[in-house]
Parts: C-alpha cells; structure tokens; sequence
C-alpha cells in the first residue's frame, strides 16, 4: 500500500485551515455578540469577510497558476 503524503499534508493543511476560520468565525462573532450586541458583532463579521477577500484573491491567483503550470508541464 502506497502513501500519498504530499495528498495527506495538503488535505491537513486545508483542515487546519477551515478550523481556524470557523473558530475565528463563530467564537469570535459569538464573543462579539455576547459583550457588545448584535450591531457590533454584525459590523465584525462585516470586517471579518472583507478582510477575507485579498487572502481569497491570493489563493485563487496560486490555484490558476497551479492549474497553468500543469498544463505546461503536460505538453
């Protein structure tokens, strides 16, 4: 039986990742409604989401340059 641990690092990587998001997400939104009122957490997700874009931007300029590289190395 083989391994493909470049396949189980990525897939654990994305865990990790999409855990920290979530806990970033519902606890601290969670926290923010529970001290400061359903206004202050709505303007923190708010801040939270548009602070996501320029990562999200990133990860998809590195998935079309993944994909491009591929199709380069094929041919």
């Amino acid at each position: 039986m083989s391994r493909d641990l470049r396949k189980y690092a990525r897939q654990t990587n994305m865990r990790l990742i999409f855990g920290g998001f979530i806990l970033v997400f519902v606890v601290g939104i969670g926290l923010i409604y529970l001290f400061y009122g359903q206004g202050a957490a709505l303007t923190g997700l708010l801040c939270l989401v548009v602070g996501l874009i320029p990562l999200l931007l990133i990860w998809l300029m590195f998935f079309i340059l993944e994909i491009i590289t591929k199709r380069a190395n094929r041919e």
